[in-house]
């Protein structure tokens, strides 16, 4: 990924929690796939490999410049881009999603009860932080949508001294939730 990408705050999402995240997903071919702080867009990029479209958002405008690039070097032409926070976005926009990815967390004990009524499957939350664990899991428990939580930590193999050693990259947890759209 290039050095810009790890200016963003958050960076982009390592590929092992990436496997993670969609294989909990499981986005469906066709799918409509909605992404929350799409940052780099890695997220986004990937699964438009398999959704029938993605609709990514970002609040800041180097993101979305960023992930609009990468999208276009990678022939991801079915993913829309949007500057805009998720509550912005609900106010304005009344699609009902197949699945949610959500990497952006700001807020989110507010736009959780308006994200589940509007996907019908599954949601994907990944979380660093302990409070973003506990603020989701226990909000997503409070409206009946949590199912669970998996905590990824893994280590990378990385050259030293003429021998391997690993580095492990920093915990995220993985939250999921369930959809309630008709």
């Amino acid at each position: 990924m290039h050095t810009e990408a790890q200016k963003l705050p958050g960076g982009p999402t390592q590929d092992e929690v990436l496997a993670i995240s969609l294989s909990k997903l499981r986005i469906r071919p066709g799918d409509l796939m909605l992404d929350l702080g799409c940052g780099t867009g890695k997220v986004a990029i990937t699964a438009a490999g398999t959704a029938g479209r993605v609709v990514a958002l970002d609040s800041r405008a180097e993101a979305i410049g960023f992930a609009r690039k990468l999208a276009e070097k990678n022939h991801a032409d079915n993913i829309e881009f949007r500057q805009t926070g998720a509550e912005d976005f609900f106010k304005k926009d009344d699609r009902i999603f197949d699945c949610a990815f959500v990497g952006g967390t700001r807020g989110i004990a507010g736009f959780l009860p308006v994200l589940i009524p509007r996907v019908r499957r599954t949601i994907i939350v990944n979380a660093v932080l302990l409070s973003t664990l506990y603020t989701t899991v226990e909000t997503l428990q409070k409206l009946g949508a949590f199912r669970e939580a998996v905590h990824i930590q893994v280590s990378c193999s990385k050259d030293i001294a003429g021998s391997i050693m690993f580095r492990p990259i920093d915990p995220v947890y993985v939250i999921v939730g369930a959809g309630r759209a008709c």
